[in-house]
């Protein structure tokens, strides 16, 4: 998949046939009893890949790279859709402005109902694997926003962070009147971060940070369950990158949005490959990038004007470690280096990363 920028399982197949002077159709039929149900396949040794029995080692694989002083780790809750075809629900950890899938659920995409259901599992598969010292925050759209679902993260051991819409309404406990949430932050350059009791109907006693950025058509209005001074809402700003999970997995990595797959549950097993596949490719961009070398400001002159700005210690980033991790795997080939994948010695340097993983305590 790495090597053909591709899931399809024409590509891969036919790639792996010229790698090892084998028939494409062996190949292909190899695969496709991988991704197949037992009554599909043939043989007495027949059995069906239970993908979500890989969760919780998927997950620990990516704890087990990431720096060993790191004691924090962000996830988040997310859906994307295929067409008309699937909706797949994922868990990403979100990492260096990309993330990876940990966990995962494909539905046709035309059938109704809630989604309830398949978070409980999701979530139940990935519990009491994260270290219990660890402190991990979840974050969710407010498209996601539903009060089991903060009760569940909690339940979890974790720390929500979801997004809601202004349309309801907050007091501060323990007097204080209901007032609109719309009244939170009024303006663009308001913040704010106080303990309430959130809704008249299923009310919840949490947190609610909001932030309203110049720029911006609406302010973000986060729920936590975190002290008001153990927060802060520009942690949700991690979020975004799981909309970077889906671009790799579509048009800049294995163009899964093309996929021929009908039935779900094949799908989900084929999600595992691609799982790991991005796995590599973010764990070994964040390598590159950790290793690159930082800029030589001793050699510009004292006027030049790089020291009129403030002063970073890495350039910003101007490609994803997704991508990179794919230059690096094909400069490595090309120059003879064995494929690997090492722990991180730092975590790669992005600002709001940054401003999470090396800030957030508890203690």
């Amino acid at each position: 998949m790495v090597m053909t920028n591709s899931s399809s399982l024409t590509q891969v197949s036919r790639f792996i046939a010229l790698v090892n002077g084998e028939k494409p159709n062996t190949v292909r039929q190899r695969l496709k009893e991988w991704y197949q149900e037992a009554k599909a396949k043939k043989g007495k040794k027949r059995s069906t890949l239970e993908v979500n029995g890989c969760f919780a080692p998927l997950l620990l694989w990516i704890i087990d790279l990431l720096p060993r002083s790191m004691k924090q780790i962000a996830l988040a809750l997310d859906a994307t859709s295929i067409g008309d075809k699937f909706t797949v629900l994922s868990i990403n950890v979100l990492l260096a402005g990309c993330g990876i899938p940990v966990a995962w659920c494909v539905v046709k995409a035309t059938v109704p109902g809630s989604w309830k259901p398949q978070w409980q599992k999701l979530i139940k598969d990935l519990n009491g694997v994260i270290p219990q010292n660890w402190n991990v925050i979840v974050s969710a759209d407010r498209g996601l926003y539903a009060d089991w679902l903060y009760e569940l993260i909690i339940c979890a051991g974790w720390h929500p962070l979801l997004r809601i819409n202004h349309q309801g309404t907050y007091r501060v406990p323990p007097h204080g009147e209901w007032r609109s949430l719309s009244e939170v932050v009024s303006a663009p350059g308001q913040s704010s971060s106080v303990r309430v009791v959130c809704f008249k109907t299923n009310p919840i006693e949490c947190t609610l940070l909001a932030r309203w950025d110049f720029g911006y058509k609406d302010p973000w209005l986060i729920l936590t369950d975190l002290e008001p001074n153990q927060a802060d809402v520009l942690w949700y700003g991690l979020r975004p990158s799981t909309e970077c999970v889906y671009r790799d997995l579509k048009s800049d990595g294995w163009q899964w949005h093309n996929t021929r797959l009908l039935d779900p549950k094949r799908a989900e097993r084929l999600w595992l490959a691609i799982a790991v596949s991005t796995l590599w490719m973010v764990i070994l961009g964040g390598e590159a990038e950790n290793l690159s070398p930082l800029p030589n400001w001793e050699q510009l002159p004292k006027k030049h004007i790089s020291f009129s700005k403030p002063l970073k210690l890495r350039p910003p980033r101007v490609i994803s470690c997704f991508l990179l991790g794919l230059l690096t795997l094909i400069a490595d080939l090309l120059n003879g280096i064995s494929i690997h994948l090492h722990r991180w010695s730092s975590f790669p340097p992005t600002p709001i990363d940054e401003f999470y993983y090396r800030n957030f305590s508890l203690s």
